[in-house]
């Protein structure tokens, strides 16, 4: 069993665990799950009684999303109060990068769990709230650990959901993980510019998604040559003015 969430990994033979061991695996993560999911509706209510909405961001590690929020800051930067909690397992780099920018940043360092959880994110929102004072934040973003298994089994608390996959990855992914795609809200094809240089079907990517969850929301774009961006800062303002 993974020592951070639970899930199941073979046994030193390479066969699966006991049945009976599964049995009782199954049973601590629905208990984990139940007490996660309380702490994620506190999280919702918090950020509502703030005026803010929550973006939970899941990708690959390198899928793209620090580019996109680099981006999107310099969209939306004048118009709205963005702050960010950003996960990583090591290193506060993602969060320097986007301090750089001019928004309040908060890091969340897991130190090996392969995903956030509602707790941290609850620790998280406290010091946001602690660094904007009354100003508070129009729009706050969690960028996830790059994974696309564990964070799509956690709700973190957010409003909306948004996977991002890269067009170096390949168009498999939905159908390899497909979790991460019928709990998202948005879909988002990141790095449109390399399309080109890469065996990349967008009629896939899009079909097999669709496939998962029929109302998903999919976007192509470029956070790089800004392809695509307009739809995207398009959205985030509608959901902001629901």
């Amino acid at each position: 069993m993974c020592d951070q969430c639970g899930c199941h990994a073979p046994a030193g033979d390479g066969s699966l665990l006991p049945v009976k061991n599964k049995t009782v695996t199954l049973t601590i993560n629905r208990r984990l799950l139940a007490a996660n999911d309380e702490q994620a509706a506190a999280n919702r209510r918090h950020a509502e009684s703030r005026g803010a909405v929550l973006i939970n961001l899941i990708s690959s590690p390198g899928g793209g999303k620090t580019t996109l929020l680099e981006r999107t800051v310099a969209a939306l930067g004048e118009e709205l109060k963005i702050g960010v909690l950003e996960g990583d397992i090591e290193t506060e780099r993602d969060a320097e990068r986007l301090r750089t920018h001019g928004i309040s940043v908060v890091s969340l360092t897991t130190g090996g769990a392969c995903h956030l959880d509602a707790p941290l994110v609850c620790q998280g929102l406290r010091r946001l709230d602690e660094l904007t004072g009354d100003a508070g934040c129009d729009l706050i973003f969690i960028e996830n650990v790059g994974n696309l298994v564990c964070p799509a089994t956690f709700d973190l608390g957010e409003h909306f959901r948004v996977v991002l996959l890269s067009v170096p990855e390949g168009s498999d992914k939905p159908a390899k993980y497909p979790r991460a795609f019928l709990t998202s809200q948005i879909f988002l094809v990141t790095k449109m510019d390399l399309l080109p240089h890469f065996d990349f079907s967008l009629d896939e990517v899009k079909a097999d998604a669709l496939g998962i969850n029929h109302d998903l929301s999919i976007l192509s774009l470029s956070a790089t040559s800004g392809e695509g961006i307009d739809a995207w800062i398009h959205w985030l303002k509608s959901v902001v003015e629901q």
